[in-house]
């Protein structure tokens, strides 16, 4: 699934608004039985490179992906697995997209 927001800060102000959108997100995923384990991200310069397990029960679903900052837009790259089976994409685009561009604005 990829995401491309524009914005309008700076690349510093923008990946710190990134490196914040993505752990709202992480927060997010963890409702009513799903839990967030082995969550890691790391910076290379403008780029993210994040990881983490969704896990139901004895279910578990890894999901990963990059967020690219430029001067003018961020784009997030991420493969969800199974998730897209249980969650519509739309809504998982919508709310990773909406959360990203609040922090962006």
């Amino acid at each position: 699934m990829r995401i491309t927001v524009a914005h309008k800060k700076s690349r510093a102000e923008a990946i710190h608004a990134v490196d914040h959108a993505i752990d709202e997100v992480f927060r997010g995923l963890a409702a009513g039985p799903v839990t967030i384990i082995n969550q890691q991200k790391t910076w290379n310069g403008p780029v993210m490179t994040f990881s983490l397990t969704a896990k139901m029960g004895f279910l578990q679903n890894p999901i990963s992906g990059t967020a690219e900052v430029t001067d003018t837009e961020v784009t997030i790259d991420a493969d969800i697995g199974m998730l897209s089976k249980l969650f519509p994409a739309d809504k998982f685009r919508a709310t990773v997209e909406s959360r990203v561009r609040g922090l962006l604005n």
